[in-house]
């Protein structure tokens, strides 16, 4: 991202929420005004008394040497989309980052009630290899042959949305849905599969069945053309993380923002100002004059805060579904674990009725996670498939994970500690059509006036330092573009 500004007049640019879509513009913002010379100063306003928004990392001590690592929101980042990586080698933290132990690399799917290990070769829904795949219990012989018939079924071939479960079923099956796509794909997202919009997730699979006319086709040429390393070039992991949490890049990145950065600030209200600025009011008073505004909060936030600049965006912003989601982490002695998962973790079907979606293995997916001798384990809980359990107080939810872990793992043991992490209303939905809602949000906001983060295209960290970049890029354009036709 580069481009040549004049600098003519002062900016004032206001981003209005201090989690990592927030931090990343102000970033991206000082590091092009040093580049290009623009006169410009930020101010970061968030509501809460911490910086990183769900990006929190725990550090528990115990009697052992080494610390137990626990997240309370993302565990890493994905390396295909290479953002959040690129971020933190801008920071220096080369040294930090962790790759996930991939030896270990085993997934499990919760199957009437047992782990049954995820095939060798199934690339996300698609199975690469045959041997694997057919030996599995997890599918049904009439399930497999139903996958099969995805070398042959006509492609879709026009760009309209449809939901990840009519996709599904279309290529692959009821049974796949439900014992791969639907536990592995909208467990990403939170997300119901009848209502998840494939083409705001996962249009790779659509550019892939148009492209080849088929997923499996299309999957098994990805792999053939999947580039091997350069010669003296490290392999980076699929995902990636930091030996301290995820919490180590806020912790690396607040402290070079040079910019105003203002805790336990609320925004009530911003309205038009003179001269094509915007006057914005804080909750004790104190009012700020923008050039511009990129506002890094939740969907319904936005709404609130646009409601009397653009009306019509509001009104689509609120049509942004959130769910609420939890985790609860629990730390046991390896020897209290009878029926350990040999692998990173387990996903639940929606059909299987539990009150959790997933388990991670933390401490065998990352090092550094726990002293010698134990294993961290984090269970979630919430979203759109056991939204009751968000409901349960700490004693009943605890209760509840202990007694499945129980019956899934036979440990009978209490747990060195646990800790429980509620996301309320924090997980935005992408529904189907949820590109074309962004694309009206964004049509109907005013003039150097920007929405940016989680609730538009991409909930992960490396999606939401892109948007970042994205949204600086688009901000400073706009005000070459003014300069020049002054």
């Amino acid at each position: 991202m580069t481009m040549t500004i004049t600098s003519r007049t002062h900016q004032r640019i206001v981003i209005i929420g201090g989690g990592i879509s927030g931090l990343s513009a102000a970033w991206y913002l000082q590091k092009q005004a040093a580049i290009t010379g623009l006169d410009l100063e930020y101010t970061v306003l968030e509501q809460s008394s911490r910086w990183g928004g769900k990006v929190l990392t725990e550090h528990v001590e115990t009697e052992e040497d080494q610390p137990f690592v626990v997240e309370a929101g993302p565990d890493s980042f994905l390396t295909q989309k290479p953002w959040a990586l690129q971020l933190a080698h801008e920071l220096g933290l080369e040294d930090q980052l962790l790759g996930t132990n991939d030896h270990k690399r085993n997934t499990y799917v919760l199957s009437k009630g047992r782990p049954v290990v995820l095939p060798e070769g199934v690339m996300l829904i698609v199975p690469t290899k045959f041997m694997p795949f057919a030996l599995s219990p997890l599918i049904s012989p009439l399930g497999k042959l139903r996958m099969a018939m995805d070398l042959f079924i006509p492609a879709k071939t026009d760009d309209e949305d449809e939901t990840l479960a009519s996709f599904i079923k279309r290529r692959l099956g009821d049974e796949a849905l439900d014992k791969i796509a639907e536990p592995l794909m909208s467990g990403i997202y939170n997300a119901d599969a009848d209502k998840q919009s494939i083409m705001a997730t996962f249009p790779r699979f659509r550019a892939l069945e148009k492209e080849h006319g088929s997923l499996t086709k299309g999957m098994l040429a990805s792999r053939r053309n999947h580039p091997a390393p350069k010669p003296g070039i490290k392999k980076t992991s699929v995902f990636m993380s930091l030996n301290q949490g995820t919490n180590a890049l806020i912790d690396a990145l607040v402290p070079k923002l040079t910019g105003e950065l203002w805790l336990n600030t609320q925004v009530i209200d911003i309205h038009s100002g003179v001269e094509g600025k915007y006057a914005i009011t804080l909750d004790d008073g104190k009012r700020l004059i923008a050039d511009a505004i990129i506002i890094a909060t939740p969907a319904y936030v936005s709404a609130d805060l646009v409601q009397k600049l653009a009306p019509n965006a509001a009104k689509t912003l609120r049509q942004i579904r959130y769910v609420s989601t939890g985790t609860i982490s629990l730390a046991f002695k390896e020897a209290d674990i009878p029926q350990p998962l040999n692998g990173f973790g387990l996903v639940v079907p929606s059909s299987e009725n539990k009150p959790f979606n997933a388990i991670t293995i933390s401490s065998t997916k990352f090092d550094n996670r726990a002293p010698e001798g134990y294993v961290l384990m984090r269970a979630f809980f919430g979203g759109s498939r056991s939204p009751q359990s968000m409901h349960l107080d700490d004693a009943e939810l605890y209760d509840t994970i202990r007694a499945e872990l129980r019956t899934i793992l036979g440990i009978e043991a209490d747990p060195l500690f646990h800790r429980i992490y509620r996301w309320w209303d924090a997980n935005p939905q992408y529904d189907i059509g949820h590109l074309d809602r962004v694309a009206a949000i964004e049509a109907d906001l005013p003039d150097s006036v920007y929405v940016t983060g989680s609730p538009y295209r991409g909930v992960g960290m490396p999606d939401c330092v892109h948007q970042s970049q994205q949204t600086v890029e688009k901000l400073l354009a706009n005000i070459l573009e003014r300069q020049v036709s002054q």
